[in-house]
């Protein structure tokens, strides 16, 4: 089948209108690959350079994933899965943007723990769980998270844990050692840090707290409440915020 006109466009393709007015589209590598150019015919391996073509699709589709951020491998599989594309065609695809150092996992966790770090409070643990839904091997987020060191660690509870205090004035001190254990443990610390950390954190006295939030209470409550009512009513109150008031 002659090709009778040739028009490039703008993605990079080519538009082929065929001697018998059919019109096909091309990657430019397809049309170099089979030397189009010159040849000016398809007709002896049409599905041949059709398959090919294909092959560079998907390739393309892969690329320019990456393109809009990094991502790992099993992201870019996962992408041209979605898309329904033969397994075939995607590995070749994911082979051939690792070895143009497109796709490559350490350098991916690298980036990604960086990234983590800068905008994030999450922890070691919370970090390797991401990296392991992202498909990345144990070994190389063993190696990576070897950069979030200790001290690193304890800057990042150090600031949650004064965030929480500043948020929590009206707090007894147990409840609210009780919620930053949970807290940091949810963010990915360990449990070694997290206790030596609040065990060397200064709290307010929970009398003066009580105190003050006794007074706030009374002062709210005693509107629509009067005598052992408002009492029990203000008790129950200070339960909540893990307080006890004793004039």
């Amino acid at each position: 089948m002659k090709i009778n006109k040739y028009k490039k466009l703008r993605n990079g393709k080519y538009e082929l209108t065929l001697e018998n007015l059919e019109i096909i589209t091309l990657y430019e590598d397809t049309i170099l690959k089979y030397n189009l150019l010159l040849t000016k015919d398809i007709s002896s391996n049409k599905s041949e350079i059709l398959e090919f073509d294909k092959k560079c699709d998907v390739y393309y589709i892969g690329l320019k994933y990456i393109k809009s951020r990094a991502r790992s491998i099993k992201e870019v599989r996962d992408k041209l899965s979605r898309e329904e594309y033969p397994i075939d065609y995607i590995d070749l695809a994911i082979d051939k943007l690792k070895e143009q150092g497109y796709l490559n996992d350490s350098i991916y966790a690298k980036s990604f723990l960086n990234n983590k770090l800068i905008t994030t409070s999450h922890g070691p643990y919370k970090i390797k769980q991401e990296m392991l839904k992202k498909g990345i091997k144990e070994s190389i987020i063993s190696e990576v998270l070897n950069d979030y060191t200790e001290d690193i660690q304890e800057e990042k509870i150090k600031k949650i844990i004064t965030r929480m205090i500043k948020s929590n004035r009206n707090k007894g001190n147990n409840l609210l050692k009780r919620k930053m254990n949970i807290e940091l443990i949810n963010e990915g610390f360990s449990k070694e840090l997290i206790n030596n950390a609040i065990n060397n954190c200064e709290f307010n006295d929970d009398k003066d707290i009580a105190k003050k939030e006794y007074e706030k209470l009374y002062k709210k409550l005693s509107i629509k409440y009067s005598g052992k009512e408002l009492e029990y009513k203000i008790k129950q109150k200070l339960y909540q915020k893990g307080l006890v008031y004793e004039e």
